[in-house]
């Protein structure tokens, strides 16, 4: 099924004498808003510019809708239920593999507070696939420190047997791990002072573990050096299956090996050294745990600054309702059409471009959707 087949199960919620079916909006949407549209006024308008190829996939009797025919829809539209067909849609067109990182982070979209109405800005948790390189979901959340709860809901509607779930220090919680173990993928979970004692046992293990010349049984270690845009960068990760003295390590489910990562940065005559530290269910050595974390850091460059650059997602005004939630998944499945498509070696910003210029490259572009 396509995207359109899918959402033509969306529940109406405008009365029968309705002149344009919710299916043929969220079709237009979609393809104006991978065209470029970044609000409703501008969906209507670039629709009416494309009239004659979008009556190639569906009837439009009475022309074009209006940007107000847009804005009244879609600020009522049930977000979940949007949501679910967009997840049911991934779940068809994604082929994941086995061992891959799926990174869990939030972002907030910064505009779509609304002062009038007391209305605070609203926190998206997206699940990024970080090979596959496509939005697998997102959830909404009042605010940052509610994706604890927002995971685990999250993380219910995704398909991610035999992925791997790698979370920042916030989603380092016993029920996330569990909730991970349930869904039979693997957790990779930074650890930070919101656990105190678990980071600070295994920070002063793994501390000691860096300055051995020969590891012990169970420990493995990895580097790489890069250079690059006026830097070198070397990664040093050391891990340990040995965690039988870890006083913790039953309270976390399925606990296998604890890691830490160690950047060090040399810019002209500065040289700086970070260190982050991880549990996993896993077991594996430090190389495959190292490329698992740097897979994780790609969600920040490859999603959230994508839709911040690509698509000006916080610089979006659209407030009222359901409409910030709503658009937010218009732009992720825009955006999982765009990096799907390989053939035109072109970032996100011009390949949009490019769909609005071309009805060929646009075609192409929504194969998934028609």
């Amino acid at each position: 099924m396509t995207l359109l087949d899918i959402c033509s199960e969306l529940t109406e919620i405008r009365a029968d004498n309705h002149r344009y079916p919710l299916h043929h909006l969220v079709f237009i949407a979609v393809c104006m808003i991978t065209c470029g549209a970044e609000d409703w006024k501008m969906v209507s308008q670039l629709a009416r510019k494309k009239k004659y190829w979008l009556k190639l996939y569906i009837p439009m009797p009475h022309g074009v809708p209006s940007h107000h025919t847009f804005i009244r829809v879609f600020e009522r539209l049930d977000p979940d239920e949007f949501r679910q067909c967009f997840i049911n849609w991934v779940k068809q067109i994604a082929e994941r593999t086995h061992g891959e990182v799926v990174a869990i982070d939030g972002k907030t979209l910064r505009r779509s507070y609304d002062k009038g109405d007391n209305k605070a800005a609203i926190h998206m948790v997206n699940a990024w696939a970080s090979q596959t390189g496509m939005v697998l979901g997102q959830l909404k959340t009042a605010a940052k420190l509610n994706e604890i709860t927002a995971i685990p809901a999250l993380l219910d509607m995704l398909e991610i047997s035999g992925c791997i779930v790698s979370t920042d220090a916030m989603g380092c919680q016993k029920a996330i791990a569990e909730k991970i173990r349930e869904k039979n993928a693997h957790y990779l979970l930074a650890v930070k002072g919101n656990q105190q004692l678990l980071h600070d046992d295994i920070k002063l293990y793994l501390d000691a573990l860096t300055t051995k010349e020969k590891l012990p049984e169970g420990a493995s270690s990895h580097e790489t050096v890069e250079k690059g845009h006026g830097r070198i960068e070397i990664r040093r990760c050391w891990t340990s299956t040995d965690i039988h003295w870890l006083d913790q390590r039953e309270d976390w489910k399925e606990l296998a090996m604890i890691g830490v990562v160690e950047s060090e940065r040399h810019e002209g005559n500065k040289v700086s050294t970070e260190r982050r530290y991880f549990i996993s269910s896993l077991t594996t050595d430090a190389k495959n745990f190292m490329n698992s974390v740097r897979s994780h850091w790609s969600v920040e460059n490859n999603l959230h600054w994508v839709l911040d650059i690509g698509f000006r997602e916080d610089e979006c005004r659209i407030r009222k309702g359901f409409g910030p939630e709503n658009m937010a998944i218009f732009r992720q499945v825009a955006l999982n059409l765009l990096k799907q498509e390989s053939t035109l070696k072109l970032g996100v910003k011009n390949k949009r471009i490019m769909a609005a210029a071309d009805d060929e490259y646009r075609t192409l572009l929504l194969q998934g959707v028609i």
